[in-house]
């Protein structure tokens, strides 16, 4: 590493100008697809396409740093290079925040694979998976049929999730409480946070917390793209059955980064599409192999997988440190 900086310099110092020490930003990531190539450019847009498509077709972050190179410039500079499966930036001279560089991905980017949808998908490709389509709000006598329970073991999934008395729980696409009201109890010191883009969502899960005199929940009105949590409020994130209809998954993965207190973790919960005995629509299940692209490729760090419930997964991500201490 010491050896390719070293090169890095002599490429940027121009020998006949004195040179001081600029702080610059030194990013490398994975890229399995080879899709970056040798450049130079001091264009910003020019990087952030390039880390979008690397990003699109599995590439991680290996790591950032920022390092001190005698530069003969005070020009915004960068320097994109790529061997050995890795795509290596380094960028200087400029003022734009790079601490987090999947901030820097354009999310648009990682969508731009379309096909004619399925009977239950929407047409739009997200890192190789379809997206479903979103069960809307007729839907919720199916999410509190008395047999759930029994099927899915939902009162085992609230005992693997490990909580605290004092955890903030954000369940995300909530819909009329279910798991929301089945974990207040269980967080009597914290709170639940009640995540739902639809507002009669919202409306029967206030109902069914009056209902049952439970005062620890809160909800919130999400956007297709962002959960609308303050940052660093939550110590774990739940998705139940709810990730793979999210119209904008990159985005609400990276919100929910932001929103995840040092060390939080994500609980997913999906239907297991490699069992063809679990009997739900082909879009609304997803195999833990895509689930752990999907979340690792948004900076999440994979933890385990549990298998303990009949029908579905239960994958645990955390917030890695260095995204912690990034803010």
């Amino acid at each position: 590493m010491i050896r390719w900086l070293l090169g890095v310099a002599v490429i940027l110092i121009a020998c006949a100008v004195p040179a001081t020490a600029n702080p610059c930003s030194i990013i490398v990531v994975g890229d399995p697809g080879g899709v970056a190539r040798d450049d130079v450019t001091t264009d910003l847009d020019d990087m952030q396409t390039i880390l979008s498509k690397v990003v699109a077709t599995g590439g991680r972050i290996i790591s950032s740093s920022k390092v001190d190179l005698p530069l003969a410039t005070t020009e915004p500079m960068l320097l994109i290079t790529s061997r050995d499966g890795q795509v290596t930036f380094v960028l200087a001279n400029n003022d734009a925040d790079w601490s987090d560089p999947l901030d820097q991905v354009v999310g648009d980017q990682l969508y731009s694979e379309k096909t004619p949808p399925a009977f239950d998908g929407i047409g739009k490709i997200y890192l190789g998976r379809e997206i479903s389509q979103v069960m809307g709000h007729l839907g919720a006598g199916w999410l509190e049929r008395s047999e759930r329970e029994q099927e899915e073991r939902t009162d085992l999934l609230v005992e693997l999730m490990a909580l605290e008395p004092d955890d903030v729980v954000a369940d995300i696409g909530s819909g009329t409480g279910y798991f929301s009201l089945r974990i207040a109890p269980n967080v009597p010191e914290g709170k639940v946070v009640a995540v739902d883009i639809q507002p009669e969502m919202n409306a029967l899960l206030e109902e069914n917390a009056r209902n049952r005199g439970i005062k620890n929940v809160e909800t919130i009105l999400g956007e297709i793209d962002d959960a609308r949590i303050p940052a660093e409020t939550v110590d774990v994130v739940l998705f139940v059955d709810a990730y793979h209809e999210f119209s904008h998954p990159w985005e609400m993965k990276r919100s929910l980064m932001k929103a995840l207190r040092p060390g939080g973790r994500v609980v997913l919960v999906e239907y297991r599409a490699e069992d063809p005995t679990v009997r739900i629509k082909p879009h609304h299940k997803m195999t833990e192999q895509q689930a752990r692209h999907e979340f690792e490729s948004a900076g999440f760090e994979w933890v385990t997988t549990l298998d303990d419930l009949p029908q579905q997964h239960v994958l645990i991500f955390k917030k890695p440190e260095a995204q912690a201490e990034a803010g």
